[in-house]
């Protein structure tokens, strides 16, 4: 009961991190803003998300994961009211934000309760519900979105949150238990530097296509990595509360499963997008009946993640990830080579499903695999630390995928004109042009198949963990023993 209380604040937390785009147009009717200014309510959402996990995950270790996660719910809910209310695209940007704090909050407690809750013969389970839902709010983010967006308006994707919000929040004061938390102070300097790195090259990341790239955007960037190797330096010399212990990658999974997290991570921006643009303006598809072509990704996700929950604890902690990896590059590949005017769409419809497969087999058991032999106590931290390298995963998979396009359309003779017009693809591109559009985003297909490689490395190389050792040993009885002597002595 409490893993089903503490998902649906993390149904909430994926869900806005995809409905918001199928509304924009409408918040640029609606707020009367230009692009760039709606494209920063997702960006502010993100950037905060990403610079907050660290601190939340240690947060949830000092005062307890359930405090933590009620005060994240509560924030997340009345932020998203403050969305739907927004006048302006200011305040939109405002509320956002605080929504991005709200979900940092939130996410890792979600797993530092499965880790301190569940032992591990059963942790792969509770973690394939845990991923199952991350596949069900993709499914409904899209879909849901388009229809609350044309038959209500665009502030009701934010209002559909509140009653979520509400019934979690009673339900997780009832039936999640109050962990206690430990330590004797909070780590200031390490919360200050790892914010401020990430934060400066997250910004960096997200917004260099806009800024083209200059010296400004890479000054930031340079920065930032700076910041964050005096984070990892102030952290090594033994802060009194480390905000990320580093003895937590002495064990050798939670660093394996973290770098592959990543990977994953930058992996499915970096196929959403080209996907989209391919599906919308190559093949003319709606908005709705593209998300329909994606759609048997979340669904096939969600119904083979109990497959993965019954074999994930009996199997080599390398099978099910290394075969997930595999199975979603080579489906990549294939998408690279018929990203045409003229291939099928049911190609695409099956594509989609084995790439569902394949993530049902990736996120449960890469969590399961990452926690598995951590202390308790360092769960929080840990939650924290996975959890923030797979949203900077993100971020750096959509910045790349979005240069390698532009490459690969200057490389075919393409310009944003010849494909773009007022911001809107256009519907009546030459044949021509269609062609190399595809091909352009056919071959930008590469990029997450290569990323995809690298977790499958990291996968390889995962181990099993020891069998635990029983709590006592039975003392042997010399056969001489009369029986009343053994149960005296016992």
């Amino acid at each position: 009961m409490a893993l089903s209380v503490l998902v649906i604040g993390y149904f909430m937390v994926v869900l806005d991190m995809t409905i918001v785009a199928v509304a924009s147009p409408k918040i640029v009717d609606g707020l009367h803003a230009d692009i760039p200014a709606v494209v920063w309510a997702t960006s502010a959402y993100l950037l905060v998300f990403a610079v907050a996990l660290l601190p939340a995950g240690r947060l949830g270790d000092r005062f307890g994961p359930r405090d933590v996660y009620l005060a994240g719910l509560a924030l997340f809910t009345v932020a998203s009211l403050a969305c739907g209310l927004s006048s302006t695209i200011g305040t939109l940007i405002a509320a956002r934000a605080a929504q991005g704090l709200g979900a940092a909050l939130v996410t890792p407690q979600t797993m530092a309760v499965i880790a301190r809750t569940f032992p591990p013969g059963r942790r792969a389970a509770a973690m394939s519900l845990w991923g199952g839902v991350a596949g069900l709010a993709n499914l409904v983010g899209p879909l849901a979105g388009g229809v609350l967006v044309d038959q209500l308006g665009w502030e009701w994707i934010f209002f559909v949150n509140v009653p979520l919000g509400v019934v979690g929040l009673v339900a997780a004061s009832r039936f999640v238990p109050a962990l206690p938390g430990g330590g004797r102070g909070f780590d200031v300097v390490g919360v200050l530097l790892s914010a401020a790195g990430l934060a400066l090259l997250v910004f960096g990341l997200q917004e260099g296509d806009s800024w083209h790239w200059s010296y400004g955007v890479w000054l930031m960037i340079v920065t930032g990595l700076v910041v964050l190797a005096a984070f990892v330096v102030q952290q090594a010399r033994g802060a009194p509360e480390p905000l990320l212990p580093l003895s937590l990658f002495r064990d050798r999974n939670f660093g394996l499963a973290t770098a592959a997290v990543a990977a994953a991570g930058a992996a499915v921006p970096a196929v959403m997008v080209p996907l989209y643009f391919y599906l919308e303006a190559v093949r003319n598809l709606s908005g709705s009946r593209s998300g329909l072509v994606v759609a048997p990704m979340a669904i096939f996700a969600m119904l083979f993640v109990p497959f993965v929950a019954k074999f994930g604890d009996r199997t080599h902690p390398r099978s099910i990830p290394g075969a997930g990896f595999a199975l979603f590059a080579v489906t990549l590949l294939v998408f690279a080579a018929l990203m045409t005017p003229g291939s099928p769409v049911v190609v695409f419809l099956t594509g989609a499903a084995v790439t569902g497969i394949a993530n049902a087999c990736l996120w449960p058991t890469l969590a399961a695999t990452a926690t598995r032999d951590l202390p308790v106590a360092a769960a929080g931290a840990a939650a924290g630390a996975y959890n923030a390298v797979r949203q900077f995963g993100s971020v750096l998979g959509s910045a790349a995928v979005s240069a390698v396009i532009a490459s690969r359309m200057a490389a075919h003779g393409l310009d944003a004109d010849a494909v773009v017009d007022g911001g809107s693809v256009t519907g009546i591109m030459t044949p021509a042009v269609r062609h190399a559009f595809g091909s352009a985003l056919g071959e930008s297909m590469y990029l997450p198949a290569a990323i995809l490689a690298l977790g499958l490395v990291a996968a390889a190389l995962f181990v099993r963990a020891p069998e635990p050792e029983p709590a006592s040993r039975p003392v042997p009885v010399p056969t001489s023993v009369t029986a009343g002597e053994r149960l005296d002595d016992r």
